[in-house]
């Protein structure tokens, strides 16, 4: 598995498939062509779908105008055969002859791919030997140390400063959502709700109250995802708002450590990792069960391990994350990060509590593993049909087109 500085990347919303990988592509191919006349690129599958309410046109054609005109072409009803988000560059000569034509995936969270393995321009090197949380739990128990610490043993020296920029990036995010008022961009006019929530949640007793800020903190982070500002994918775009939500209440609610924290955010990333290498983090590929699903996987096992929890614990805190998310659908309204994901972190943030205090009451024994929900996850997406899978064709998003 690759390092878990592919899990929390740091970037501008509101999708990591639909934007931020686009925009790196176009990056890669702008630096590549700094000569070419015109450019076009070609989006497919889900890319076409919902590019324009996630902003992929403008974030390709912001990166390559710089160099010459573009122009966008929308293949919505072809998929190509390795990931549903295909895109094609094309570089033309002054003389308008095809210099070079290049096509590349957008595969989940902000990477891209050309589908060709070992020979892949993104292939990055292992930086785990063991990708089932089966090893490595074995790893942990046998020698006495938590999840943490295997991503210790595998990661660089630079990866806890990186892992405290990521702390720092999602902080930052709660507290501008917080203090952001007015309508989300697009067409729905959605109204930010997290100065709000925050506020009512305040007024209440404290049995209510630590719900209520959690909603506001998840509310914050998605609001500012949508809004285009800076957000750490954990692990992607959509489901950004879980990770932070959890993490930012139990920092201040019950007064963790930085230190503390980022053990904690090295813990859930590993989860991520699990489930990106066995089976996929992109809604398009297996709907929002791979986002916002995994995000609650993720602060279910970050959770539970601040508060105590064995490495069975925290495995079985993390496997209830993502089981009572299966077949969860990806069906944007008007294609944004808004409707039904912004509401969807908030839920998943409060359930990831749930699912660290129930693991807690037990001695963490279960007859279902997190392994095996990640491989019937996996079917479970590629059973699901595309109209469901981030293409805005079925679902919430029937009746909303924009």
């Amino acid at each position: 598995m690759e390092s878990l500085r592919e899990i929390f990347r740091i970037g501008k919303g509101p999708s990591s498939s639909h934007t931020m990988g686009p925009q790196r592509a176009a990056i890669i191919f702008a630096e590549r062509h700094p000569e070419a006349a015109r450019f076009d690129v070609t989006l497919f599958g889900s890319l076409a779908a919902t590019g324009k309410g996630h902003m992929t046109d403008k974030a390709i054609i912001d990166v390559l105008k710089q160099v010459a005109p573009v122009e966008i072409k929308w293949e919505p009803d072809v998929f190509l055969p390795y990931h549903p988000n295909g895109m094609m560059f094309q570089a033309y000569s002054g003389s308008q002859e095809l210099v070079d034509e290049w096509t590349v995936y957008s595969v989940g969270g902000g990477a891209l791919s050309e589908g060709k393995a070992k020979d892949d321009f993104f292939h990055q090197p292992t930086v785990y030997d063991m990708h089932t949380l089966r090893d490595i739990q074995s790893w942990c128990e046998h020698h006495g140390r938590g999840y943490w610490e295997y991503v210790k043993q595998c990661e660089d020296d630079d990866f806890w400063d990186y892992l405290r920029e990521v702390w720092h990036t999602m902080q930052a995010a709660v507290e501008r959502g917080l203090d952001s008022e007015g309508a989300l961009p697009g067409p729905l006019n959605l109204a930010r709700k997290a100065p709000t929530y925050y506020i009512k949640a305040r007024g209440y007793k404290p049995s209510l109250q630590s719900r209520g800020m959690v909603y506001s903190y998840a509310l914050a982070v998605s609001e500012e995802n949508a809004s285009g500002g800076t957000i750490v994918t954990a692990p992607t775009c959509g489901a950004c708002g879980v990770m932070p939500a959890v993490l930012y209440h139990l920092s201040k609610g019950h007064e963790f450590s930085e230190t503390k924290i980022l053990h904690a955010l090295a813990t859930a990333g590993l989860f991520g990792n699990i489930v990106k290498y066995n089976a996929s983090i992109s809604g398009a590929e297996v709907g929002c069960q791979g986002e916002v699903g995994v995000a609650c996987a993720m602060a279910s096992a970050a959770s539970c391990q601040l508060f105590g929890g064995s490495p069975s614990q925290i495995e079985y805190a993390a496997e209830m994350g993502l089981e009572h998310h299966l077949g969860m659908t990806c069906d944007p309204v008007c294609g944004l990060v808004q409707i039904p994901c912004i509401e969807r972190n908030a839920f998943a943030a409060c359930r990831a509590l749930d699912a660290q205090l129930y693991a807690s009451f037990s001695d963490g024994s279960h007859r279902v593993s997190f392994d095996r929900v990640v491989e019937v996850m996996k079917q479970t997406g590629h059973d699901i049909p595309s109209l469901y899978k981030e293409t805005s064709a079925g679902g919430l998003a029937k009746d909303y087109q924009m």
